[in-house]
């Protein structure tokens, strides 16, 4: 597990767990509570007191969105959800005016993508209370291959968020940001992740440990003594001009 340095935190789900942490199958609710908590362990304790939880739709589900908005926590979330049949007709039925321009990675107008929310889905009993649900509607770049799920030639995406203010546009930016994540797994890969050099399998356990403090290590340093481009630069450039 790692944590993106930051104001707030994000969970980024990998390899085995730190320290004594159990080990659990993947994609579980279990899975993403203790990846959750290894971050929050890693934040100054005045730092815990409001922090955005971000995933992708594996973190969708009920336990652990039981989990994170359970009273006394103050933790907010932002992970995706998983459009089910009963969404797809409600998609259906959203009137073109509620639609408006998403934006790209700059914060401006993005050409051909747009977002909205879905209020009044059905099948929302037993997910947290003021539990909102945004939609986002995109064509696909050139080339791709359209899924069985796509509607009318569009490509829809969604994620779900207690988050009360805000325009839609930046939520849906907001969240489409912790992608950031895949930047940290090939930071892990040029860092040694793809290499298991030894023989056994605790051996190596110890060798993803080392990479993943070497990243965390990296990842502070980023933030706390590089400025400007650099912040961004990526184990391969370190190599050649810092190291």
């Amino acid at each position: 597990m790692s944590r993106v340095p930051g104001n707030r935190a994000s969970t980024v789900l990998r390899g085995p767990g730190r320290g004594n942490a159990p080990r659990l199958p993947d994609n579980t609710a279990a899975d993403h509570i203790t990846a959750t908590q290894l971050a929050l362990a890693q934040l100054p304790e005045q730092a815990r007191r409001r922090v955005l939880v971000r995933s992708d739709s594996g973190g969708g589900s009920h336990e652990f969105l039981a989990w994170l908005t359970r009273p006394g926590r103050r933790l907010a979330y932002s992970v995706g959800f998983t459009i089910t049949d009963e969404a797809q007709q409600a998609i259906m039925k959203i009137p073109a005016g509620a639609w408006t321009p998403a934006c790209d990675g700059n914060g401006q107008v993005r050409d051909g993508a747009w977002v909205a929310e879905l209020t009044g889905l059905p099948g929302l009993t037993g997910w947290p209370k003021g539990m909102r649900v945004i939609i986002r509607k995109e064509r696909p770049h050139p080339g791709a291959q359209l899924r069985f799920t796509d509607i009318g030639g569009h490509r829809f995406t969604a994620f779900a968020t207690d988050a009360r203010t805000g325009q839609l546009a930046d939520l849906e930016l907001r969240h489409r940001r912790r992608a950031r994540c895949e930047d940290r797994i090939r930071c892990a890969k040029d860092t040694g992740l793809p290499n298991m050099p030894l023989h056994g399998f605790e051996q190596n356990q110890i060798w993803c440990e080392i990479v993943a403090l070497a990243c965390e290590l990296l990842a502070w340093m980023a933030m706390l003594a590089l400025t400007g481009p650099a912040r961004r630069w990526e184990p391969k450039r370190l190599r050649l001009r810092p190291f």
